[in-house]
Parts: structure tokens; sequence; C-alpha cells
């Protein structure tokens, strides 16, 4: 017999607008927000996102209607990311790395009433004039005569009635990469936004005492929920308009950064970057959207960051597994303790636990040498695609959610990826994973980063090609890369050719295989 049961009337749903509140009301005169010479408290803060959100209501903002939002991170697009599900509506944040067409996609996709473009992107909507949306242009100057200073002054700094009726309902629409066809909206909900937000605060150990760096694009996975994560603990954001090496290595000793984020690009950027020189004190730093090598994972180490591993998708809120450190490992050299890092771990405190299966949905050996597909359920999974039913049920079939990534599942139950599964080389009836061949030609001292690819071959059926990009100064030929690639890994793994070039990656850091292979 199943039974119903009535919701209790002394709960309230989850929302991560809630942390704004309460960071506002325990720390009011804590610094919340740094952008160059600006500072504003947590009731700043709290006042400047009220007032966005009455007056989007004032001018009839409905529920779940969708406001865009195209802006580096900002003052105004952090604000947003509280305003906006407070006024009842629904954020879509755009990836300010697009194309007009791809952005103008996204606004008809996602039905936006209300744009906010910074002035330095107006351009990419300019040839927009066929799309009916109430524009707001931001000057990102905090001065009284910006546009956007302008707008949110004419709201109320007062709190207001919340129209959220159920916590399942969605709080933000963001955008895949889009690298195999249109980008596809994904809704997330604001339950599952508070409680990825809530496990990025115990895994990655952030307090009021944090102070993040945003390295890491807010428009993506709405910056891996860390929007709320760290006003949750009432830390203090350090806005930063560009991911420049210099900028950053300048505000890591400037502003005492205690966090930051970013892809395996973001970290090879800042470790070989003139400035890198070890911090004086510890900077936890969390790497994401590709799988980093152990190479640069003992480079990080060596400049006293403190590197977590985590894994996700889009669908996923972003990150979704961690590699959880043990103690014991700190006696390990450091490329064992790399090694293991490198790693993608188990699903965060607050997800399910990930498996990785068969065709037939079978678990794999956990043997560290088989391979099968990642599966996800639970909290930290999408609610589904938008107006995409067909994609949804596919994706979700057998009550998982099917992520396309291939790994194998080690013996302490950590699984690590091998491949996405339309980029796995078959050779001769021989797997080969496109990640191992890669992480052996990384170790490369004139290699700063690699991508392989497989390419069609009479006599095996496919064979691999390694794309390589050197560092500064860097000199060596295919050959020598070749012959350091079969000392480290199995021969018939090695790349049969070698190009030298530059790697092309969204603007999330993930590598553009298919216009590689568009260069066979």
């Amino acid at each position: 017999m199943q039974y119903k049961t009535k919701k209790s009337v002394f709960r309230t749903e989850l929302t991560p607008v809630s942390f704004l509140h309460r960071s506002s009301y325990m720390f009011p005169a804590k610094t919340a927000v740094v952008h160059g010479d600006r500072r504003y408290t947590y009731r700043e803060f709290e006042e400047r996102v009220n007032r966005l959100a009455s007056h989007l209501r004032k001018l009839g903002l409905k529920k779940h209607e969708k406001v865009a939002f195209l802006c580096p991170n900002i003052p105004a697009l952090l604000e947003a990311h509280f305003a906006i599900p407070a006024a009842g509506g629904i954020l879509v944040t755009i990836n300010i790395r697009l194309s007009t067409n791809e952005i103008g996609y996204i606004l008809e996709h996602s039905r936006a009433r209300f744009l906010f473009v910074d002035l330095e992107l107006e351009p990419l909507i300019d040839p927009l004039d066929t799309l009916h949306l109430h524009v707001v242009r931001v000057d990102d100057t905090g001065e009284y005569d910006d546009p956007y200073e302008m707008f949110i002054s004419e709201g109320s700094p007062k709190p207001f009635e919340s129209w959220l009726d159920d916590e399942e309902e969605p709080i933000s629409l963001n955008y895949t990469s889009g690298t195999t066809g249109q980008p596809k909206g994904v809704i997330y909900t604001h339950r599952g936004a508070y409680l990825n937000a809530l496990g990025s605060v115990v895994e990655i150990g952030m307090n009021s005492t944090t102070v993040y760096l945003w390295t890491l694009p807010m428009f993506h996975c709405n910056g891996w929920c860390f929007t709320w994560a760290v006003t949750a603990v009432a830390g203090t954001h350090i806005c930063l308009r560009k991911a420049d090496p210099g900028k950053i290595w300048g505000l890591i000793n400037k502003e005492s950064v205690t966090h930051l984020n970013g892809t395996p690009t973001l970290f090879n950027m800042l470790v070989n970057h003139p400035k890198a020189k070890a911090v004086n004190h510890p900077v936890t730093v969390t790497l994401g959207g590709a799988p980093p090598s152990p190479t640069l994972l003992e480079k990080i180490k060596i400049l006293n960051f403190l590197p977590i591993h985590t894994y996700g998708l889009t669908e996923t809120y972003g990150p979704y597994t961690i590699c959880e450190w043990h103690s014991e490992w700190d006696n390990f050299p450091l490329d064992e303790q790399a090694r293991l890092r490198a790693r993608q771990g188990q699903a965060y405190i607050t997800a399910d636990l990930v498996r990785v299966v068969d065709e037939h949905m079978n678990d794999i050996p956990r043997d560290g040498k088989t391979m099968g597909e990642v599966l996800m359920r639970g909290n930290n999974v999408m609610k589904s695609y938008f107006n995409d039913p067909e994609t949804t049920n596919h994706l979700f079939r057998d009550g998982w959610f099917h992520t396309g990534d291939l790994a194998v599942w080690h013996p302490d139950g950590y699984i690590e990826l091998r491949d996405r599964l339309k980029d796995i080389i078959i050779s001769g009836g021989e797997n080969i994973s496109t990640i191992e061949v890669e992480q052996a030609i990384v170790k490369h001292p004139a290699v700063l980063e690699c991508a392989v690819i497989g390419f069609p071959d009479e006599k095996w059926g496919e064979r691999p090609k390694a794309f390589v990009s050197l560092k500064k100064d860097a000199r060596v030929t295919e050959s020598e890369i070749i012959t350091f690639c079969k000392t480290r890994i199995a021969r018939f793994k090695c790349p049969d050719s070698v190009a030298f070039g530059d790697i092309p990656k969204t603007s999330t850091g993930k590598v553009q295989k298919y216009l590689l292979r568009k260069r066979e």
C-alpha cells in the first residue's frame, strides 16, 4: 500500500535565495562583494538584490518568466542569481563567448522576456532586432549614471513576499556547450541548487573566512552553484571580468584569496605564467570541466595550492563527484598522490553514489580496467531538458541519467574517466582511451596541452592521432613525442601521427574534438 504524506505547515521550501537573507542578518557589515575599487557589505548586497527583484516585478515580471543575462563575472550577474528567483522568475545565464546567432537561438528558445547585457558585449545583440525583449544595459561602473544602477535604483531595498510554492520549481535555465548540435536548455530547481551549493560548502571546505575569486564563469552551471555556496557561508566574492592569469596572481596575494575554481586549461596557464610562485597561504583550487592530468596536479601542489578534483556536467549543476582525499595518501610520493587525485572519485555528500555499467545495465567489475558508462541520479541531477521530452526520456531511461562518459571502477569504489562514448578509439578490436594517451603525452616537458582523436585506418579500423600545443619557446618533433609515449603506455595505444598547434576549446574548457576531426 502506498501512503501520501501531507506537507508539514512548519516546513519552508528549500531555496538558495534564503542564503543571502541569513548572511545579511548574521554578517551585515561584512564585505560580501569586491570588484576593483567597489566593495559591498552583505546588507548592501541584499538591498541591491531586493531593488533589482522588486523593479522587475514592478515592470510586470510574471512567475516563471525568463530573465537573461549576458555579462562577465561582475556584481550585476552575481546579484541576478538571487534577484531573479526572488522575483519569481527563471534566470538564463548566457555564455559570453557565443556568436550572435547562438545567443539569438538561446534567447528565442528560452522565451526570455528581459535581457541584461554588458555594454562591452552589446555588439553581439545589435543584429537581433527581431527579438522582442526588454533590454537593460550594464555599464559595470557602479556610478549613478550606469543604466543598471539607474534600473535598480527604482526598486525597493526592502524584502517582499516570495512566490515560491514548491522547491521543485525551476530556478535557472542553463545551456549546454552545443558541441554536437544546438545547445540544450537544462532546468535547475530551487531544491537542487540549494543542495548542490551546500554540497560544495562541505566538500570544498568553505566558511565565513572564505575569499573566493571568480575565475570560473558564472554563466557556466551558475558558476557550479558557487554563486549561492559562497553566499551561504557569508564568504567574500572577488569579481573578475576576465580570467587573466597575471591579474589572478595579483588578486590571490592582494585579497588573500582562499578559493578559486577552473578548468585544467586555466590552471595550465597559471602554473606556466611568469608570476607563478608558491603563495604564502594555502589556496584551495577546484578543478573540473575536463580531466586534469597527474602532471598538472603535481605542479599545482608545488605552488601551495590544494587541488580538489571534481567531475560533473551541466546536467548535474556542475560538480557531482569529488576525489575525497585519504590521510594515508599524504605519505605517498608526489607523483603517486597526483595519480590518485586525478581520479573522479565518488558522489558529493548531497548526491547519490554513481554507478558504472555495461550495455545491459549491469555493474562492471571494480578492477580498474573494465570500462562502462557512468550513471547518476538524485537531487544533484537536472529536472529535465527545456521543451525536449524526447531527449529527456532517452537519457533518463531505466531510472538513471546516462552521462555518455566511460570510466573504470576501482576496487576502493572510486571511478576514473576514460573517455566519452563517442570518442573511444577501437583499434584492431582493442579499446583505446584518448584520456590515457593524452595524459601520457602531457608528461613531456615541452607539452602544454594535448588532445587525441581516432582517425580511419584500413588495417586497424581506427588509429590515434595527437594534437599537441607546446609551451612557449619549446621545441620537439613528432617522432620524439611518439617515442616518448611508447615508454609510458602500450605501443598499440600510441599515436601514429602528431600535429602541432592551438587546440580548439569551448569557453568552459572542453576540447572541441569535432573541429579537430575536420582538420583531417
